[in-house]
Parts: C-alpha cells; structure tokens; sequence
C-alpha cells in the first residue's frame, strides 16, 4: 500500500541516515518503492550504529540475593497450616495477623469523609503531624526544646523536624544531612537492622563496627563498645538504638546510657538516635529515657523516628526526622538543608499515612485508643518473652535472656542445622 503523499526532510536531531518523512507530496509507485528501499537501508546503518554505542546497563552484575524476601518465599510455598513466619518485622496477634489498629482506622475514615485536598504539601510533609508525635516522644522535657508546647515553656526552641518516608527515610535524610555538615565515619554495633550500613554507605560515609552483643551469652558486649568509642574521633557519629533494640532485644540501662554520653561528650562525637519501636519496650515514657540522657548531656543531635511499628502503619511508610541544636540561630538552616536534601530524594512523603496519624494526634479520644492498642500489644509482647523464659534452659539453649530483653527481636544462639531443623520439622521459619 502507498502512503497517499509524503515528502522527505531531514531531522534537525538526526542521527546519520535517520529522515522524517511528512505527508506533504503525493508519491508515484516508483518513487515510493525507492523511498523504501532507501528506508530500509537507512535503518540498517541505525542498526550497525547501535551496535558500536557503549553500553552501560550491562556493566552491571547481579546483588547478592536478600535472605529475607528468600525466607517470604519460602514460608509463602509452605501448605502447613500451623507454620509461623519470625523473619519478617511485624507484630502478629494470637492468630498470626498483623491488623490495622482501629485508632487509624477511625482516622482514615475522617481524611476520607473530609480531606479537602490531594495537593501537594511539600517536602516537610504534614508538620502537624510532625510536631503533634513531640510530646510523646520527649514527654515533660519537650519544654526545654519545643517552648511553643506550654504557656510555662521558656527559653529558645532547639528542635525542629519534618516528615519522612518511614524510618527508613528518616535514617537516610540523617546521613545525608550528617554528611553535608562534614562528617564523614559513623560508629554501629553489630548486629544491627540489615539496612542501616547499606544506607550510611550509600550516603558516602564509612562505616565502622563493634560488637553489640555476645550472641552467646544473650548479654551486652560492654567492653566493646567503651573500646569503640574511645577508638572514635573527634566529629565521629555513633549510631544509638534509643530502645528495643532491632535485632536483639538487648537495651542500656539507665546507667549505661549515662557513661555512654559522657564518653561521647568528652570526645565531642554526634548522636543519631533510631528510634523506630518507641513504645513497645517499657511504655513510651520509659521507652524514651535514653534519649533523654543523650538531649541532657550533648548539643546536637538527630533523632530518626518511625511510626510503622507503633502506628502499624508498616507499608504506608510514616516517620519524621528531628534535629536537636544548641544554637536556636541555627536551626531555620539545619531545616532547610534537611528539606533541600529531602526534595532532591523523593520530592514530598507520603501523605496519607502522615495524615492519618495527625488525625489520632489531634484527637484526644483517637489518641487514647491509640495508647491502648499499643499498650495491648507491649503486654503480648512481654507475655510471649516471660513465657519462653520460663522454659529456662532447653538443650543447647538458654531461653531465661528473654525476659531482659525488650520489644519485638531476640537472637537465639542457634547453630544452621538447628534453624533448619525447626523449618522443615515444625514450619517454623526464621
């Protein structure tokens, strides 16, 4: 069939034997069929072009595959019943789900009946929202930082923030923020949340590690941290689990938390705080006495929150990143910086979530129902840790450390054939 007219022009962005053609000049048979030809030919030369362009793509080599979403897979393929999933981090009920609280469904159904808007916010997010978690993560000390919380507040406000795609934004934007500021190595105790050194890595800082604890022992390697800490240089950041500890459960005391931050004062290092299970240890008052200690003992710091746990608000991605100053001057600066960084990475948070979490926030019924829902599924948590602890010890495992700890993790000191001969013996998978 040929095309009614055509005309050939070359394209001002061509590449060598590239044309446009535009219907402008009705073609002959003989004209279209050398048209053709010359089109074909045209294409070829493309073609060989292509070759000869270096590729990038294919540099790439294949990561290393997550054991954990190989262990969903597994545990998915699994037709039993009766198996249970401890690899992934969310709370699950006496029956094995993990359910929306009924304080944020009551919330989402206000946004829905009256949110006026899906425009965007902008990349600090819902400060509402933002602001109104402040007195619960800092109680009675938020006078100190926030003066704008009380009539009896007085002094300069030392604490701003701005929402986050889940913790795991909020740890992000933290070491992006750290990093312009001028640091360059961050302190971690290991075992640590699997995601934590590929992010600080990916913000260009080197990370350095210590042992967090003696799995063996299910205690807290002490030593090891006073040897880390005095091994760290003056600008150094060092990474605090401010409670429930992700992944083994193992918290400071209150003295603990004391030496830690005198140490760190002395030797002028930075504070990040993850804070990420703040409630589900000891309640939130007591959930949020380390992070006291830190705020009392140094300047700056940046405390990286999230309401995934707390909230259930797992996949909706809600959480908030706080920096603390000494300087009130500096503030409206460390803030931009943070939203600047935060545009750059993902623009604005999602809104939803955030939204609906404001709304419990802003309510003081929403909020007790919420307190409640957290505090039922602290006393679950506990009840299941008093209850293996009891078993005391049980062959090569000592399941009394288990009461010490806190929040939602535990490392057991099991060896592979005992890990998978609980998968394939009793479809329990971890």
């Amino acid at each position: 069939m040929v095309p009614p007219s055509a005309s050939k022009q070359r394209n001002p962005g061509h590449r060598a034997g590239v044309f446009v053609y535009h219907s402008t000049v009705r073609l002959t048979k003989n004209n279209y069929s050398q048209l053709r030809r010359n089109t074909l030919y045209d294409c070829a030369i493309h073609s060989s072009l292509l070759m000869k362009v270096p590729q990038m793509l294919n540099r790439l080599q294949a990561t290393p595959p997550d054991a954990l979403l190989a262990l969903i897979k597994l545990y998915a393929a699994d037709s039993r019943t009766d198996k249970i999933d401890l690899g992934v981090g969310v709370y699950r009920d006496n029956d094995g789900n993990t359910p929306v609280f009924a304080a944020i469904k009551a919330g989402e159904q206000r946004l829905v009946d009256h949110q006026p808007s899906k425009s965007y916010l902008g990349p600090e997010g819902d400060m509402a929202m933002v602001n109104g978690l402040l007195p619960h993560i800092l109680g009675d000390a938020l006078k100190d930082f926030y003066p704008a919380s009380g009539s009896e507040a007085v002094g300069p406000q030392r604490i701003d923030g701005l929402q986050t795609p889940g913790g795991t934004g909020a740890v992000r934007l933290a070491a992006d923020t750290l990093y312009a500021a001028g640091a360059r190595r961050i302190w971690l105790g290991t075992p640590s949340w699997p995601n934590h050194a590929p992010i600080f890595k990916a913000a260009q800082m080197e990370v350095l590690t210590y042992s967090h604890m003696d799995v063996a022992t299910q205690s807290l390697d002490w030593d090891a941290l006073l040897a880390a800490l005095d091994s760290a240089q003056t600008g150094d950041v060092v990474l605090l689990h401010g409670c429930c500890h992700n992944p083994t459960g193992v918290d400071y005391s209150a003295e603990q938390w004391a030496h830690i931050c005198a140490v760190m004062a002395q030797k002028q290092l930075f504070p990040l705080v993850d804070f990420a299970y703040h409630g589900l240890g000891q309640g939130f008052e007591a959930d949020s006495a380390g992070l006291k200690t830190v705020l009392a003992h140094l300047p700056e710091v940046m405390i990286a929150y999230s309401c995934d746990k707390n909230f259930g608000m797992y996949r909706d991605r809600v959480g908030a990143l706080y920096a603390v100053v000494q300087d009130e001057n500096v503030l409206t600066d460390v803030k931009s910086n943070m939203a600047s960084l935060a545009r750059a990475n993902w623009s604005m948070p999602p809104d939803h979530g955030g939204a609906a979490v404001r709304i419990i926030l802003e309510d003081a019924a929403l909020t007790q129902m919420w307190l409640d829902e957290v505090a039922d599924m602290r006393a679950r948590m506990r009840w299941v840790r008093d209850t293996l602890a009891a078993a005391g010890q049980v062959g090569s495992v000592n399941f009394a450390p288990l009461a010490q700890q806190n929040g939602m993790f535990s490392m057991l000191p099991l060896s592979k054939e005992q890990i998978m001969a609980l998968r394939n013996d009793h479809g329990i998978y971890m």
